[in-house]
């Protein structure tokens, strides 16, 4: 049973790894990797923080070795990986909290330690120490939320507590909430954002009202969500009055 688990973990493992080193240069916007991000975070609620590392420093080496890609492909990625499980665990389950770690890890530890290893090791110059955090901040941001609203879903349908019982890992009960499902509708933009701007690459479509329709979608979202939560918290209001 114990050897049959591991095999399990190894296979989701490794699956995870293939997909992040095909979706991570493909599904991505320009200046960013939003969905290494989705990955990491994913691996860390599946698996947990040593295997979430795991995969993003595999998947760093792989791209660095077959794409050629620079160093930033592991300094953009293993802290926040790393992080993103240890914040979920602390929380004992709270997806926001895996979100941050990612958001943390990568977005201030990963982005402030790119500029020793690009400036000292790669030999690039005209970088600064907080140059790769506004990239690395929104590219955690996109890939954050798509991965939130994935296991969101998953562990609203039961999904998710099945998964992780299955491999082993710690389980939590779902944590639904007013705020969550906020948040959940507010990262929905960050899906429609992200599809705008892959198929505006595809097809090559030019001109400002794409880039106003990426934002917008994004934009609408976020106002939805801030509507759906003062409804929400004023029926609560009220049948707590009645």
């Amino acid at each position: 049973m114990k050897q049959s688990n591991r095999i399990l973990k190894l296979t989701v493992l490794s699956m995870l790894i293939a997909l992040g080193v095909v979706i991570s240069p493909i599904l991505r916007v320009e200046g960013m990797c939003p969905m290494a991000h989705f990955i990491n975070i994913v691996c860390s609620v599946f698996l947990g923080p040593w295997y979430s590392l795991l995969c993003a420093t595999l998947i760093g080496i792989i791209r660095m070795a077959a794409m050629g890609i620079p160093p930033l492909a592991l300094t953009g990625s293993v802290f926040g990986a790393f992080l993103s499980g240890v914040f979920y665990r602390l929380s004992r389950g709270k997806l926001l909290c895996a979100v941050a770690g990612e958001i943390f890890g990568t977005g201030i530890i990963g982005a402030i330690l790119s500029y020793p290893v690009m400036t000292f090791l790669w030999g690039k110059d005209g970088l600064s120490w907080l140059f790769y955090v506004p990239s690395f901040l929104c590219g955690t941001l996109i890939g954050g939320s798509i991965a939130f609203v994935f296991l969101r879903k998953f562990a609203a349908n039961g999904m998710l507590a099945q998964v992780q019982t299955r491999l082993l890992s710690r389980s939590y009960a779902d944590q639904s909430s007013v705020l969550s499902d906020t948040l959940t509708i507010a990262a929905s933009g960050a899906i429609l954002f992200v599809a705008l701007e892959l198929a505006t690459d595809l097809f090559t479509l030019s001109g400002p009202v794409w880039d106003v329709l990426s934002y917008g979608a994004l934009a609408v979202c976020i106002a939805a969500a801030v509507i759906y939560y003062i409804v929400r918290r004023v029926r609560a209001t009220d049948a707590d009055h009645t």
